[in-house]
């Protein structure tokens, strides 16, 4: 096995062990914190600004300008293979760049992460997280919101410039 491989299977198998022992230490010390605190649970809500939140902070992570800088070391900006635009891709260059560039550059990857730290940031600082949800699922509800309007937008487009290019041709 190529040594770049080996070194990638290493850095996800460290990742993999990280989230693990970040799991296992939040579930460890949950008894604690239930015995301060009166125990919460999530609910419908909580869910669907998780889902918002995570769906924004992963975008924001693997695609957006301003967190560049973070992932430069670790993923680069390359032409869609579609043409239509650009995407982020992991570094080829070596195995833990390649690793961790994979993680960064994928938003339901890192949002993997970020669901994990807003959970336990509901448990452990719940008044904090709370408002810091409320900002990023606004944002990602916005998000979606301007995705559906600007595919509606171009549908509407191509459908008038369809109509406009047959409309004589009935006559």
């Amino acid at each position: 096995m190529d040594r770049n491989v080996q070194e990638e299977y290493a850095t996800k198998l460290t990742l993999i062990g990280i989230f693990i022992a970040f799991f296992t230490a939040f579930i460890s010390n949950h008894r604690l914190w239930q015995s301060n605190r009166k125990t919460y649970t999530l609910n419908l809500f909580d869910l669907i600004q998780l889902a918002l939140s995570t769906f924004r902070l992963g975008r924001l992570i693997a695609f957006d300008e301003v967190t560049k800088p973070l992932r430069q070391p670790f993923a680069v900006t390359v032409p869609d293979e579609t043409g239509a635009g650009e995407t982020v891709a992991a570094r080829k260059e070596s195995g833990v760049r390649k690793s961790i560039g994979q993680l960064l550059s994928c938003p339901i990857c890192a949002g993997t992460w970020i669901a994990a730290g807003l959970v336990y940031g509901l448990y452990a600082l719940p008044t904090p997280t709370r408002v810091f949800m409320a900002i990023m699922s606004s944002v990602g509800a916005a998000e979606i919101i301007h995705a559906i309007t600007e595919a509606l937008s171009w549908g509407a487009q191509a459908a008038r410039k369809f109509s406009g290019n047959h409309h004589g041709d009935d006559m």
